[in-house]
């Protein structure tokens, strides 16, 4: 965003309505009213104000009720940014007053645009997969907070009414299709009780590739454990298949969800470049291109690992305050995606797992060697996504050996 525009517009997106404050390069006002979520009245003001020379359009909101406009601008040969919603407010306090109208907003972000331009991130690229990602990724993850929340739900029933039966499904063991089609199949502990221990083994033979005795004996030594019928039991147990049936279902979901996803990724490029790297799968690429796209809006990779909040922070203040810190800020997601790859990696890939192996010698511990591992892995990241090239491991170099000693 260093180039210089005539124009910026800063909108503060509604959804019904917007409110378009646009300043020049001097702070002046060359318009400022409110547009209706119409692409005619958008289309107008962009090519109104084209002539006064290149123009910027700013929003709070890219994504929902912010689309449009963002389209609008483009297709009118607009170039369009983003301020994130934590500079926006960084940002107000610098001006006078403490009201909240949308007059008001629009005009901190088109000021703060004109003004401040690093504080802007460019908005998704034009690309029709990066934004059916997006989409996919958004409906995926709220799949996924309905799954844990019905999961929940079922642990914290069986513990009402039998908390040996819910110690059995300990950890993410009760997300298991098996255990799944027990809960649905028998409800409880009263119906895995009166159908007995042949009949339920039988049943979870037929629903499980892998022999499922020894968890059926768990079951039942856990239904032994407890002789007494807790009240609302009936109740619980017409409750938790249906539960049990949800999660199914929403796991099918996510399943269909991890395969549109795929075949998207399939004739991706950069997807391709991603995967070759030890430690990023289907997922990770997907989340690193939601959130940097090619890579280019970034001039280095240390600006990529400062956005992402892996790159160390230095303070010092007098004599007492000296050294780098973890950073506490960035793209939450993006930093989860790159720790997550390089903790993978650091399991399966000899390279990565030698230099793990370093920096806990050299007296880090787990998380923060997993960091430096992740901080180095984005130059190679960056490399791979500026060039397209696939990942090439590194030769290691040979240790020379010591001359010997004439007799």
């Amino acid at each position: 965003m260093e180039t210089r525009f005539a124009v910026v517009i800063g909108l503060d997106v509604g959804k019904t309505g917007h409110h378009a404050c646009a300043l020049d390069p001097g702070g002046s006002r060359l318009f400022d009213k409110p547009l209706p979520q119409d692409e005619a009245q958008l289309r107008e003001l962009f090519t109104e104000l084209q002539k006064h020379g290149n123009v910027l359009m700013v929003v709070d909101q890219p994504n929902t009720i912010g689309a449009l406009p963002i389209a609008v601008a483009r297709d009118a040969g607009c170039a369009v940014a983003y301020l994130p919603g934590l500079a926006m407010r960084k940002a107000a306090d610098l001006y006078p007053g403490r009201s909240k109208t949308d007059a008001r907003d629009a005009f901190i972000i088109a000021d703060t645009a004109r003004t401040m331009p690093h504080t802007l991130r460019a908005v998704d690229r034009d690309n029709e997969v990066l934004s059916a990602l997006k989409v996919l990724a958004g409906f995926d993850e709220d799949l996924a907070h309905e799954t844990t929340r019905a999961l929940n739900r079922i642990r914290s029933l069986l513990t009402q009414i039998h908390p040996a039966l819910e110690r059995v499904f300990a950890g993410g063991s009760l997300a298991n299709s098996l255990t799944l089609e027990l809960l649905i199949k028998y409800g409880g502990p009263t119906g895995l009780k009166t159908a007995g221990r042949g009949k339920v083994l039988r049943f979870a033979r037929a629903h499980s590739r892998r022999d499922p005795e020894a968890l059926i004996d768990q079951i039942f030594a856990a239904l032994g454990e407890q002789t007494v019928v807790v009240p609302a039991t009936a109740a619980v147990e017409l409750v938790i298949p249906r539960v049990a049936g949800q999660v199914k279902e929403l796991k099918e979901q996510r399943a269909t969800v991890a395969r549109e996803v795929e075949g998207m990724l399939e004739d991706f490029p950069l997807a391709s470049v991603l995967r070759s790297m030890p430690g990023i799968g289907l997922k990770t690429a997907a989340q690193i291109l939601l959130n940097i796209g090619d890579g280019s809006a970034f001039e280095t990779p240390g600006h990529l690992a400062a956005y992402a909040g892996i790159a160390p922070v230095t303070r010092r203040s007098g004599t007492s305050i000296r050294g780098e810190f973890p950073a506490r800020s960035g793209n939450k997601r993006l930093k989860n995606a790159l720790f997550y790859s390089a903790w993978v990696a650091s399991n399966h890939d000899p390279i990565s797992k030698t230099y793990y192996g370093r920096k806990r010698a050299e007296g880090k511990r787990h998380n923060a060697a997993v960091i430096c591992l992740a901080r180095r892995r984005c130059n190679v990241i960056f490399a791979m996504l500026r060039d397209g090239t696939y990942y090439q491991s590194p030769t290691p170099v040979p240790t020379p050996e010591p001359p010997t000693l004439a007799a």
